[in-house]
C-alpha cells in the first residue's frame, strides 16, 4: 500500500497527457476498478492530490448521470490543468476502449454465429458475473463507511429489485436522506472528506452559463446535420436515443443496462434478445468505461439499418455516433458544474448527501448482480407478482431451475475463485473463461 506525498504536487501538462494514456490502456474492470486505478496512481503513487479532494470529486460524479469514471478521469484533469487538462483526461480515458469496441463489434456484427465467438462469449458472460460482485465489494468498501450509508444500500436494492423504482428517485431519496438525518461530522472526518473549501474558486455566473451554451450546442451538433443527410433512419434514432440516455441514466452501464436492453430489443429490434450481454462481455474485455457497451449497441444498430451506406460503414457511424452523444455531455457537467463543487467543498450538508447517494449506488450494482447471476445461471426467467398495493406492484424474478446452465455455473465459480481466491487480474480471468466457454460449446 502506497502513502501519498505529503504535499501534493502539479504535474506537468506532457506528464498528465502521459499518465493517462496509460490509465486509458490499463482501466480494465469496470468502474470501481478504474476508480481505484486512479486513486493509487494520482493520489498514492504521484500525490497529485489529497484522499479528501478525490473523494470529493468521486461522490460529485456519482451524482451525475453518465459514465462517472470517466467523469472523474475529466474532473482531476481540470483539477490540474484546466480546460485542456479535463478534456486530454477525459478523452484518453475512452479512446482506447473505443477504438477496440467498435473493431470487435465489426467482428461480432459478421462472425457471431460462428461457434468460435459462440463459445468465447458464452464464457465471458460468465465471466462478467464474477467481475460485477467484485465491483459491488470494491465500491462498498469505499462507500458503506457507516451503518447508515449500509442501510441506504440495503434501501436502494430493494427499491430497484423488488419494487423497480426508477433510479433518479432512488438517489434523489437517498440525498435528502444524507441532507437531513446523517450525523454530525467534523471538519476533519476522513469519511465526510470536510475541510475548508476553496476560496480561489470564483465561478462568474455568465462565464460558466456562457460554457454550458457552448458545450450543448457542441453535443447536439450532429443530430440536425444527421437527419438533413440521411432522413428518418436508425443512425438519426441512435442519436436521439443515447442523447437522452445521457441525461437521465444515473449510475453508469450497471444502472442503464436493463433499459437500452429492452428499447433496442423490443421497440427498434436493433439486438436480439440476449445480445446485450454479448456486449457487455465485450465491453469487460476493452479498457474504459463499462459504457462503451452503448458503442457496441449503435454498431449494431447500424450494421443492421444501414440505409445507402455499406453496413460496416454505418455500424462505425453508428458506434462513434453513439460515443459522442455518450460521452460529451461528461465535459459539459464536469466544466460547468465542477467550479461550483470546488465552492462547496467545505459544506458538511453537501459532502453528507453525496456519500449518501454513493452509497445508493451500491445497491443499485448488487441489483445489477443478482440480475446478472439469474441470466447467466438460468435460460428461462419470469417475473412473479408478490403483492399489490394502491397501484404499486412488488415483484421479482423466478427463475425455472430446470433451465439451469450447469457450464455457465462452473465457469462462472471458476472465475470467482480466480478473482476472489487467486487474486487474478480481470484480463487473465477473462483470457480462460473465454477458452473455458469455447470448449464447454465444442465438447458439449
Amino acid at each position: 500500500m502506497h502513502s501519498a506525498p505529503a504535499t501534493p504536487h502539479r504535474p506537468s501538462f506532457q506528464e498528465l497527457t502521459f499518465t493517462f494514456a496509460k490509465i486509458g490502456l490499463m482501466s480494465f474492470g469496470g468502474p470501481a476498478a478504474q476508480i481505484g486505478l486512479m486513486h493509487r496512481i494520482c493520489v498514492e503513487e504521484k500525490g497529485w492530490i489529497p484522499e479528501d479532494r478525490y473523494m470529493h470529486a468521486l461522490n460529485y460524479c456519482m451524482l451525475l448521470p453518465g459514465p462517472e469514471a470517466q467523469q472523474l478521469a475529466t474532473y482531476i484533469g481540470w483539477l490540474l490543468h484546466g480546460v485542456r487538462g479535463g478534456i486530454v483526461a477525459g478523452l484518453l480515458f475512452v479512446l482506447p476502449g473505443l477504438v477496440v469496441i467498435l473493431a470487435l463489434s465489426g467482428l461480432y456484427a459478421v462472425y457471431q454465429e460462428t461457434t468460435l465467438l459462440a463459445g468465447l462469449f458464452f464464457g465471458l458472460k460468465a465471466a462478467v458475473l464474477a467481475i460485477v460482485v467484485e465491483a459491488v465489494i470494491r465500491i462498498g468498501k469505499r462507500a458503506l463507511k457507516s451503518g447508515f450509508h449500509r442501510f441506504l444500500a440495503a434501501l436502494a436494492f430493494i427499491a430497484h429489485f423488488f419494487l423497480a423504482l426508477p433510479f433518479p428517485l432512488v438517489v434523489l431519496v437517498a440525498g435528502l436522506a444524507g441532507l437531513f438525518f446523517s450525523r454530525p461530522v467534523s471538519v476533519s472526518d476522513p469519511v465526510q472528506g470536510n475541510e475548508p473549501s476553496d476560496r480561489s474558486y470564483r465561478p462568474a455566473f455568465h462565464r460558466q452559463l456562457a460554457v454550458l451554451l457552448f458545450w450543448i450546442i457542441l453535443w447536439l451538433a450532429p443530430f440536425p446535420i444527421l437527419a438533413l443527410a440521411l432522413g428518418e433512419g436508425a443512425l438519426s434514432d441512435v442519436f436521439a436515443l443515447f442523447a437522452k440516455m445521457a441525461l437521465v441514466t444515473f449510475g453508469g452501464a450497471y444502472a442503464v443496462l436493463a433499459y437500452v436492453a429492452q428499447v433496442a430489443v423490443e421497440q427498434y429490434q436493433w439486438l436480439r434478445p440476449g445480445e446485450m450481454l454479448d456486449g457487455l462481455a465485450l465491453a469487460e474485455t476493452t479498457p474504459g468505461p463499462l459504457v462503451l457497451v452503448l458503442s457496441y449497441v449503435g454498431f449494431l444498430a447500424g450494421f443492421r439499418d444501414p440505409g445507402i451506406m455499406h453496413p460496416l460503414m454505418a455500424g462505425l457511424a453508428g458506434g462513434l455516433i453513439t460515443a459522442w452523444a455518450t460521452f460529451v455531455p461528461s465535459f459539459i457537467w464536469i466544466f460547468a458544474g465542477a467550479p461550483y463543487m470546488e465552492r462547496l467543498r467545505g459544506n458538511r450538508r453537501l459532502n453528507a448527501a453525496l456519500s449518501a447517494i454513493t452509497a445508493a449506488v451500491v445497491g443499485v450494482i448488487l441489483n445489477l448482480a443478482v440480475w446478472f447471476a439469474l441470466h447467466v445461471v438460468f435460460t428461462r426467467i419470469e417475473d412473479v407478482t408478490l403483492l399489490q398495493v394502491a397501484g404499486l406492484s412488488v415483484s421479482m424474478p423466478r427463475p425455472d431451475f430446470a433451465s439451469m446452465d450447469l457450464a455457465a455455473l462452473v465457469i462462472a465459480v471458476i472465475s470467482a475463485l480466480m478473482i476472489f481466491r487467486f487474486h487474478q487480474g480481470i484480463g487473465r480471468t477473462l483470457i480462460v473463461s473465454a477458452l473455458l466457454g469455447l470448449v464447454a460449446r465444442l465438447v458439449l
